[in-house]
């Protein structure tokens, strides 16, 4: 699921960022309102995190823009401006929360899941299974045959971006800009590696090819080797 991130002060930005990518979230980042409104109205986003005051459009004015065009994704407002006044007003633009500056990441995390279930009942997936693998994306467990398995964080995107998309092919392409988020080729082996270390972690026996090389293509996740 995607989120975008309008947010200026880098350092919140970046904390942001982090622990939404790591509950399973592919963010997207701008510190600037203007850009914030070009890349919302590009739509494909399941969920906005937008300050109040930015450079270029404030939050406001890109929550504005955004519902006269008849946009209804989720808007979560984050703002040092923590008055009652403020906090009605920004619910009153449309905004469908509003959390003050300084926050606890589980509580927006928690926030963040409410508007996403408001929006789409079931939509929000915390638990994956692909046969006797299964991942939890609030616990951050992943288990194979009921036995744990330690990840790294970006060994985790990997193996959660793959169980979503289950029996298809995915290219190293697709992994880079969705688990990478890389909107190039830097021209290194960094997938195939990720891949490797998944699957001795996954198999260290060697016994089971959870996870297929598709020759000239990319890599699938299948169920039953």
């Amino acid at each position: 699921m995607r989120i975008l991130v309008v947010e200026d002060d880098l350092k919140a930005a970046q904390y942001l960022k982090k622990g939404l990518e790591e509950s399973g979230f592919n963010v997207t980042h701008t510190a600037d309102g203007d850009v914030g409104i070009v890349l919302a109205s590009g739509g494909g986003f399941d969920c906005l995190i937008i300050d109040r005051i930015l450079p270029g459009a404030d939050g406001l004015e890109i929550v504005d823009a955004l519902r006269k065009k008849g946009d209804e994704t989720p808007i979560l407002i984050l703002s040092a401006l923590d008055k009652v006044e403020d906090r009605v007003a920004g619910l009153k633009r449309g905004g469908d929360d509003y959390l003050t500056k300084p926050f606890a990441f589980a509580e927006l995390l928690a926030r963040v899941e409410a508007l996403l279930r408001r929006a789409d009942p079931g939509k929000v997936e915390t638990h994956l299974q692909v046969g006797d693998l299964e991942l939890d994306l609030l616990s951050r467990l992943v288990t194979v045959a009921g036995a744990p398995v330690e990840l790294q964080p970006r060994e985790f995107q990997l193996l959660s971006y793959l169980m979503r998309h289950e029996g298809q092919v995915v290219t190293r392409t697709m992994l880079l800009e969705n688990v990478w988020e890389y909107n190039f080729d830097p021209q290194t082996n960094v997938v195939d590696v990720h891949i490797s270390r998944l699957r001795q972690k996954l198999d260290p026996d060697g016994d089971t090819k959870r996870i297929e090389t598709v020759r000239g293509a990319g890599y699938r996740l299948v169920a039953d080797a």
